[in-house]
């Protein structure tokens, strides 16, 4: 099974910007298409981007307005994800996962995610 390991949370003032990495593990992972996903205190998990297996075709929310950006390198079986202008709602715990590819669904068991806080 996977190993994932997340990092690079921590609390920045709205409009500042955060890069979270994701350390992947147990999987063959150029193969494998990706994800970042959330979840906020009362709200359900959602995902915020997701990445083909070889890193040529993204896809993210309209609702987040361009402001993050996938991408990986499969050499170093990383995974991260570029926030800038980040919001107070951004604020949440933030996961990546193997996924079935061109959806949402996570194929293994999350990992501990990186814990984001942005205040106004």
């Amino acid at each position: 099974q996977a190993d994932l390991v997340e990092s690079g949370g921590g609390s920045v003032q709205a409009g500042g910007s955060l890069r979270l990495s994701c350390a992947v593990s147990g999987l063959s992972y150029s193969s494998i298409c990706m994800g970042w996903f959330r979840s906020a205190p009362g709200k359900e998990r959602e995902g915020v981007a997701r990445i083909s297996a070889s890193g040529s075709i993204t896809y993210y929310p309209s609702a987040l307005g361009g402001r993050f950006t996938i991408s990986r390198d499969n050499a170093k079986k990383m995974l991260y994800l570029q926030m800038n202008n980040l919001k107070p709602e951004d604020t949440a715990t933030y996961y990546c996962a193997p996924i079935i590819c061109t959806t949402w669904r996570a194929t293994s068991g999350w990992g501990q995610g990186t814990q984001v806080t942005v205040s106004s």
